[in-house]
């Protein structure tokens, strides 16, 4: 059976950096899950496995540029295996809510083979933006009928 990571959930962090992962996603990240670092001030969360067969593609680039090198340092260094407690509860580490302003409202975003996780504020600004070119960016990357 293939990860499939799909919907738009919102929660509360609590006070100790602690939020509840949305049911549909537990059933696809698995007790533990990788958090790291994402892209536009997100989080991205990855099953143990899918996080293997990210880290052998990224092993596969060359280490002599300069970008990856910086890439990988930012990716690796800023992940973190965490666990689901018995209230379906993860905590976010300080670091990773930091890189992603994340304060009390979040969502969680699924995006095929990862979840996001984001700032309610920041994921609002950015779909809003993004819806206005949605069209657009469909034409330009779709060879195909959705």
């Amino acid at each position: 059976m293939s990860l499939v990571l799909i919907g738009e959930f919102y929660h509360n962090l609590d006070n100790k950096g602690r939020v509840i992962v949305p049911s549909r996603f537990r059933e696809e990240l698995g007790d533990n899950f990788i958090i790291t670092r994402g892209l536009d001030n997100c989080l991205f969360l990855y099953p143990v496995e899918e996080w293997k067969n990210i880290e052998g593609r990224l092993k596969s680039l060359p280490f002599t540029k300069a970008e990856t090198r910086a890439f990988m340092r930012m990716f690796f260094s800023g992940a973190s295996e965490v666990e689901i407690d018995k209230q379906g509860r993860t905590l976010i580490p300080p670091l990773l809510r930091e890189h992603s302003h994340l304060q009390k409202e979040v969502v969680f975003i699924g995006v095929s083979n990862r979840a996001e996780i984001w700032s309610k504020e920041i994921w609002e600004q950015y779909s809003s933006n993004s819806n206005l070119s949605f069209e657009q960016v469909a034409e330009s990357l779709m060879d195909f009928q959705l």
